[in-house]
């Protein structure tokens, strides 16, 4: 690949794991302990990482366990399940916190693969966007003579190819998210 065009390949490589990101945080069904990644915790007054406060696992398909380092700790992961958008009610023992995820019901399922599918198109729109900035670059390049337009051509040829690429890898992870999601 063309060294000029390596920032672009870049660009559009953060914004695919940007959407794996995203649908790493979208629950199907069974617990996964990545849908807790962006909650914060106030740990002595500091927003913190839940996984720098406690260890979380899963024993159990539809369970996360909660074990926080300090037992003082578990009124603050508690009050921080509770208002986050998770919509699960935690329950605690004094020690540790279970996160029991519910079955999900078809309608359930169905507007959560409408949001997959939301995300994945936000995410082709930031690819298609890149390549706009790619191909307004190299035009401006070949009106100041820094390229022919031989080599114009090709390189669009070549940012056409890279969006190409990234949109069908898009269609996949949403494809795959999508029937994970489905699947009962």
């Amino acid at each position: 690949m063309d060294e000029r065009l390596q920032q672009y390949n870049h660009k559009m490589q953060k914004s695919f794991d940007n959407l794996m990101e995203e649908f790493g945080s979208i629950r199907a069904g069974r617990a996964n302990p990545h849908v807790l990644d962006k909650l914060r915790v106030d740990y002595y007054g500091a927003p913190t990482g839940l996984q720098q406060v406690a260890n979380v696992s899963v024993p159990e398909p539809r369970m996360i366990l909660i074990q926080p380092w300090e037992p003082s700790m578990v009124k603050a992961i508690e009050k921080a399940i509770l208002t986050s958008d998770l919509g699960i009610n935690p329950t605690n023992d004094g020690k540790v916190i279970r996160l029991v995820f519910p079955e999900l019901t078809e309608e359930r399922r169905k507007e959560l693969a409408k949001d997959v599918k939301k995300k994945g198109e936000s995410a082709k729109v930031a690819i298609r966007n890149i390549r706009r900035d790619a191909n307004d670059n190299l035009k401006k390049m070949s009106k100041s003579s820094d390229i022919s337009e031989d080599e114009t051509k090709s390189l669009e040829d070549e940012v056409q190819k890279l969006t190409d690429k990234f949109i069908a890898n898009v269609d996949k992870a949403v494809d795959e998210k999508s029937k994970e999601i489905l699947t009962v």
